[in-house]
């Protein structure tokens, strides 16, 4: 026992004096920070302004077309200008329309309404407020294109535009802009339901939408306002009966009486172990690769022939497994206080500003996510998930190692391992939807897949039965990929050459 644990002791230094060990502990949190703001950072300037043209030979529609994405903008503008005003300290020229927080708004908010009283139409220019770049931008019609020539003659003449063949006049958001979309809006459009009388929408880029969509909302609604009209039906009355929406309270007949309503925590609960799975899938298949790495070094460098005049092999393998296992514990211990640090920092901070009297519609999140914590077996579920699951890809792994005397070596095994690891998260967004379904308790069997998939289901109260029995077959199994891949290791950890065949390993298991 002495032997493995210094074997162990090694494995574990040779991993912790790695800049890669302490790089991946560290940079653990700040993904954490940084995912949620990126996404909204690279939305926001990300994208560059994209310009579009819009030729509506009816006459009828292109103005309202501009007052529905005027609209838009002036909502994205004067969003922005929330913001602004709820620096500290408030800008000068709004601070006497800053009001305190009430019980739905955020920390603090602009009395709109009353600086468009005082400040007229110039309400959005403000000293040192910078209005966000605009994501679309309508430019006039190519010069030589004119408008009221057929369809087929102005696509024609659009198309190296839309090609970026040529480019577009300097403006203030770009200076040598390109033309990203064009609009037509043809004769008789609306009218029948033929490709003829649709919109024209074209652009190159096909993943980006939105513009697309909300010309078609905007269009959409004004047909039905005439189809409306012409049947004698005023539209203000269809609005008012379409903005009915059926009340539904969401209610669980497991939580105490009383408190039976399904709040963000509930849903919170659902779908956390998806988190967790994907969490437990990275750091067994992370440390499990630390193990294969170090074999096939250790092999290529005849340094396992140094350890193993001192160790067996069996030690040898036993405290490689040690070793890492306790490298991937102390990873997943920083990964865990880094999470559960976040959210009581913030907890507090929220817990601060709404003692002074402001309130954030976020300020329970960290809060349920605390308690999610405390009242779940989500912590204990996944440390004895990932120990077990440890055991037996770790081993795999580590056999593989043996097996192998280059990394080239080791991928015409570690195919078919990556395609079992697959599994379980294809299998991630269906088993909270269903955590004691078929799917979920066929596969909660599999020893494989038994970590990954009894932790999705850590949440949903899965029967007693499958808990336990899942758990002493995972044990069992681990038992036996133990015995059997140390008679492998045993055998195979001074081989050199070519890796062996499959049935050869199966000999290697039958010879005592």
């Amino acid at each position: 026992m002495r032997y493995i644990w210094l074997v162990g002791l090694r494995e574990f230094l040779e991993n912790a004096r790695t800049k890669g060990f302490w790089i991946g502990i560290f940079l653990f949190p700040v993904i954490i920070l940084v995912s949620g703001a990126l996404p909204i950072l690279l939305a926001k300037k990300g994208i560059s302004t994209r310009h579009y043209v819009v030729i509506d030979q009816t006459g009828e529609f292109a103005p309202k077309v501009r007052t529905e994405l005027g609209r838009q903008r002036t909502t994205e503008v004067e969003d922005a200008l929330h913001d602004f005003a709820r620096r500290d300290p408030a800008p000068r020229e709004l601070a006497r329309f800053i009001r305190a927080s009430g019980s739905n708004q955020p920390l603090s908010r602009l009395d709109l309404d009353g600086w468009k009283r005082h400040a007229g139409s110039n309400y959005l220019t403000v000293s040192g407020f910078n209005p966000p770049r605009a994501a679309w931008l309508e430019v006039p019609v190519p010069k030589g294109i004119h408008p009221s020539n057929d369809v087929p003659s102005i696509e024609a003449q659009l198309r190296p535009w839309l090609r970026g063949e040529f480019t577009l006049p300097p403006s203030e958001a770009n200076p040598s802009p390109k033309l990203f979309a064009a609009v037509i809006i043809p004769r008789g459009y609306g009218v029948g339901t033929n490709e003829s009388a649709s919109l024209r929408y074209w652009a190159e880029n096909t993943a980006d939408t939105s513009l697309r969509d909300s010309i078609q909302r905007q269009l959409s609604d004004e047909l039905r306002r005439r189809e409306y009209r012409s049947l004698g039906v005023d539209p203000a009355i269809i609005a008012r009966v379409e903005a009915r929406r059926a009340p539904i309270t969401d209610l669980n007949p497991r939580k105490a009486e009383g408190e039976e309503k399904v709040g963000m925590a509930d849903r919170l609960r659902q779908w956390a172990p998806s988190f967790f799975v994907y969490l437990l899938w990275v750091s067994i298949f992370a440390v499990s690769q630390m193990l294969l790495n170090s074999v096939i070094e250790e092999k290529s460098n005849r340094i396992i022939e140094v350890l193993l005049s001192s160790v067996t092999p069996g030690e040898l393998m036993l405290g490689k497994l040690l070793g890492v296992a306790m490298t991937g514990g102390i990873m997943m211990t920083a990964w865990f206080g880094s999470i559960i640090g976040m959210a009581l920092v913030q907890a507090r901070i929220f817990s601060s500003a709404a003692a002074a009297g402001a309130v954030n519609p976020a300020a329970s999140l960290p809060t349920d996510v605390l308690s999610l914590f405390q009242s779940t077996w989500l912590l204990p579920g996944f440390a004895a998930y990932f120990i077990l699951g440890y055991i037996a890809y770790a081993t795999i792994f580590l056999t593989i190692g043996s097996l192998c005397n280059t990394l080239k070596d080791a991928q015409n095994f570690m195919g078919p391992v990556m395609l079992v690891l697959m599994v379980p998260l294809f299998l991630m967004p269906f088993i909270p939807r269903d955590p004691n379904g078929p799917i979920a308790t066929i596969f909660s069997w599999i020893p494989l897949y038994t970590p990954f998939v009894m932790m999705n289901r850590i949440t949903g109260s899965p029967p007693i039965f499958d808990v336990i029995g899942t758990g002493i077959v995972l044990v069992g199994f681990d038992i036996l990929i133990l015995w059997g891949c140390g008679r492998i290791f045993r055998l195979a950890i001074l081989r050199t050459g070519q890796p062996p065949r499959i049935i050869e390993l199966f000999r290697w298991l039958r010879n005592r």
